[in-house]
């Protein structure tokens, strides 16, 4: 058998992954072991190396005793010379065949590589063909002998993985993993929107047929509950994204799959067809979308879309797509509900009752984080029913946790979003809810500009006994700086040290790991349906969980908090570290954190979480691009103390934490008066001073 491994490239990152340590210390291998492997590919500032070769090193250094399953799958599919999106496709055929003709897998793979590579071909053929129809009219297609032959070790340990794992799970992490190394190459739609907007479409029943027009790579089709009888289309221009979505969504249901790839406003490999449901996440600010050749094209029914209003067309597109009453929801940015250019063509939207409801997220709850996205509802008007008289609008930023931090809690966005709509739906009506949602007369809405933005026209409420409510403020804020005030450090603890006191000699994280005083884990942000995640934002503000996890196949184990566990950001450049207590355990551990679980006879958490805040220890630990710092938590140092010399430190920087959280308790009572001052003043609501 050829050794076809050597194939697989890694880089420094990959390496630095497999081996559990951060990039610094591969480039310190590289300069002072000579026998490290040497480049085989890459550039010169970011080399690549064999896989096999690095192992084989790495075991012979001690540094690595077996590669997880899971790690060796991801870094061969990485490394893969013909690119990772090439070997996606190669690796969703065969978990297919696995999942739908396991005997077939089985006898294919109990053969040499290239006898294998040779039998390949005629398997999946019959099983893509059985998923996706005829060869002219699908997205995926089936590798020849001579592509599938690099890809056999890889194909190998996949269908090892998915026997751990299961065929979904396993492309799921893959597919996860691979768009989470390459964020800037997808327009990505996170769980929580695209499950609400695939709720939304089907408030009313069932949709048997669902279509994307602007599939990505599947988020949106794969949130629809799957049923066997239904049928999912998806269209991109990218044929590999295409083919990506077909695999995801065959290995995720049964339902009947079909993806093109082709421009979809350009060359809609859907007209004549109709849908009971459209969702879609359309490009956003998109100015060459075809606007000078499709001037005369029989989707715009509601007016010819400006060049600067992409969005508009992607909407009449969806309309044209739908069944009669069908439902379209889509991801729209927030200057579509008002840009002077497209009133003509959202006045009459709202004239023939096609656009039902706007609703604006919060920011941060789709890319791009910086803005607050808008879902607009439509419904494709039935020509024997009248025109709906209103227009649900839903302003969700007033969800946002009530102590300022700027991560939303999805589940009551979601909550507030669906109850609104379904109450709408069922009564073609909904009584105001102050700040929230109201339905806004049509007529109302049809002047000069037709401006759509809830934001407009759902200003919070303001609270009837105002002045009794900041009155309490004004006291709490009184109570929590004298707390503050009595948890400052006394004067004695601010004396220095004697000159010439001996320090304790220092080691780093790194090395206690390796000693068994503590472990390491990396967050994900996976976990179970419903569980929260500690973000790093909640961490730097000493907030409550705030995020929601995703489902714990599409990367990493998902890791569980545990009190006495210590939670440290790697990304920002702030020198800050958390200890979990009782009431923080549980929770799942979000992206771009690390947690350090000490073991308790050998480290107290109070002692750790104190010494990894230190500046100079931060400053010495980070690494820095252009625009960010990343930490490397295992070159934070610390004292060499036994337990009983930790006590100390200990319960100074326990102290110094409530003197923490007592302060930004007074801030926040403090924004909290001023804003409300300032609201007050100007709506009128307080009386203005005496000179």
């Amino acid at each position: 058998m050829t050794p076809r491994d050597d194939a697989t490239e890694v880089t420094a990152a990959g390496i630095a992954r497999l081996a559990g340590v951060g990039r610094a210390a591969v480039s310190n291998w590289r300069r002072r072991h000579g026998d490290f492997p040497k480049p085989v590919g890459g550039t010169e500032t970011s080399p690549s190396f064999a896989l096999t070769e690095v192992e084989r090193w790495l075991r012979g250094q001690g540094k690595l005793v077996e590669v997880p399953l899971r790690e060796r799958v991801w870094q061969q599919l990485a490394g893969h010379p013909a690119g990772p999106v090439t070997a996606l496709l190669h690796v969703g055929c065969v978990l297919l065949l696995i999942r739908d003709k396991p005997p077939a897998w089985l006898s294919v793979s109990a053969v040499s590589d290239e006898r294998m590579a040779q039998l390949l071909p005629d398997e999946l053929d019959e099983v893509v063909a059985m998923r996706f129809g005829v060869r002219r009219r699908r997205a995926v297609r089936v590798p020849e002998p001579a592509e599938l032959l690099p890809s056999a070790p890889l194909l190998r340990g996949v269908a090892e993985l998915a026997a751990e794992l299961g065929a979904k799970q396993t492309y799921e992490f893959l597919l996860g993993r691979h768009i989470d190394a390459n964020p800037r190459q997808y327009t990505l739609t996170p769980t929580g929107p695209a499950e609400l907007m695939a709720r939304i479409a089907e408030s009313r029943a069932p949709a048997r047929t669902v279509l994307d027009p602007a599939c990505g790579t599947g988020a949106l089709l794969r949130a629809v509950p799957p049923r066997p009888d239904q049928y999912l289309y998806g269209q991109d221009s990218a044929p590999e994204l295409a083919a990506l979505t077909a695999l995801r969504l065959a290995l995720h249901s049964d339902a009947t799959v079909r993806t093109m790839a082709a421009d979809t406003l350009r060359a809609d490999a859907y007209e004549g067809h109709k849908a009971d449901a459209v969702l879609c996440h359309p490009p956003f600010n998109e100015r060459n979308w075809g606007h000078d050749e499709l001037a005369y094209d029989t989707r715009w029914e509601y007016g010819f879309p400006a060049r600067a209003e992409s969005e508009l067309a992607w909407v009449q597109h969806a309309l044209a797509r739908l069944t009669d009453s069908g439902t379209a929801v889509l991801l729209m940015p927030p200057a579509a509900a008002s840009r002077r250019s497209g009133r003509r063509i959202r006045a009459d939207l709202l004239r023939r009752g096609a656009l039902r409801a706007v609703i604006a997220l919060p920011a941060g709850a789709a890319p791009p984080y910086n803005l607050p996205l808008h879902v607009w509802v439509l419904r494709r008007p039935d020509p024997a029913a009248r025109p709906a008289p209103e227009l649900l609008l839903v302003e969700t930023a007033g969800l946002l946790a009530a102590d300022g931090r700027d991560r939303q809690s999805w589940p009551a966005v979601q909550d507030a979003v669906l109850d609104a709509w379904q109450h709408v739906e069922r009564h073609g009506t909904l009584d105001e809810r102050p700040g929230t949602a109201r339905c806004v007369p049509v007529l109302e809405l049809l002047d000069d500009e037709v401006d759509l933005a809830p934001a407009r026209r759902l200003p919070p409420p303001a609270a009837a006994d105002g002045g009794t409510e900041l009155a309490t403020v004004r006291q709490g804020l009184g109570e929590a700086l004298r707390r503050a005030a009595d948890l400052a450090p006394p004067p004695d603890d601010l004396t220095p040290s004697a000159a010439g006191t001996a320090r304790p000699p220092l080691t780093t994280v790194g090395e206690l790991a390796r000693a068994g005083a503590l472990s390491l884990h990396t967050g994900t942000g996976a976990g179970a349906a419903g569980t929260p995640v500690l973000t790093d934002h909640d961490v730097l503000t000493g907030g409550p969980p705030s995020g929601t996890a995703h489902e714990s196949t599409a990367d990493d184990d998902p890791v569980r908090t545990e009190p006495g566990d210590v939670v440290v950001p790697v990304f920002g450049g702030g020198a800050a570290a958390r200890v979990i207590d009782e009431a923080t355990a549980g929770a799942a551990l979000g992206r771009g954190l690390t947690l350090l679980r000490p073991d308790p006879a050998a480290l107290d958490p109070w002692f750790l979480a104190g010494f990894l805040r230190g500046t100079a220890n931060h400053r010495q630990a980070s690494s820095y691009a252009s625009t960010a710092a990343r930490l490397d938590v295992r070159r934070l140092q610390l004292p060499r103390l036994p337990l009983a010399g930790q006590h100390g430190y200990s319960e100074r920087f326990r102290r110094l934490a409530d003197f923490e959280d007592a302060l930004r308790h007074a801030a926040r009572l403090g924004d909290r008066l001023v804003r409300g001052m300032h609201d007050g003043l100007t709506e009128g609501t307080l009386p203005p001073g005496t000179a």
